[in-house]
């Protein structure tokens, strides 16, 4: 029973217990993949607090991660300018599993293959916690801004469209 529940862990959850981060594991039925904001109704949550993990790549080459609120979309010469690059573009999404080891909607910041440099909209500091995926499609992770700057290399800006 105990190697069951083992073997359901995410990347990002051992990475979280393995930094001994304070963090709650939020855990879902659905078919499919729901939208973020259908993600949040089902945990009962304010969609502002709820965050989509977005991965992209810049002019440069170079990836990064912006985390920004379900009901919201990413604006990209925001998010470029964050860091620093003259352009990004979202990845294809057949890419995603490849590059992060995550399938869409169920990217984490958390736990990727490779650490990208990450970005969260500037509003995620407005909440004591925020919650985000935990690395598969019924599972969210929730804890505050200032735990995940302990996880991943993450600042915070205004990314958002408005």
């Amino acid at each position: 029973m105990a190697k069951k529940a083992k073997e359901s862990k995410t990347n990002a959850i051992r990475e979280v217990e393995a930094a001994g981060v304070p963090c709650e594991v939020r855990t879902f039925e659905c078919e499919g993949a729901p939208s973020g904001v259908e993600v949040a109704d089902m945990l009962g949550l304010d969609a502002d607090r709820v965050f989509k993990t977005l991965v992209t790549v810049g002019k440069s080459g170079e990836h990064y991660v912006f985390m920004v609120p379900v009901a919201e979309e990413l604006d990209l010469k925001r998010a470029a300018k964050a860091v620093g690059e003259k352009a990004v573009e979202m990845i294809k999404s057949r890419e995603l599993l490849p590059l992060t080891g995550y399938v869409h909607g169920g990217c984490s910041p958390i736990g990727m293959k490779k650490q990208f440099p990450t970005v969260a909209d500037e509003t995620a500091q407005l909440f004591d916690t925020i919650c985000f995926s935990g690395g598969r499609i019924g599972c969210q992770l929730e804890m505050s801004p200032g735990d995940l700057v302990k996880l991943v290399p993450l600042k915070f800006a205004d990314i958002t469209v408005r």
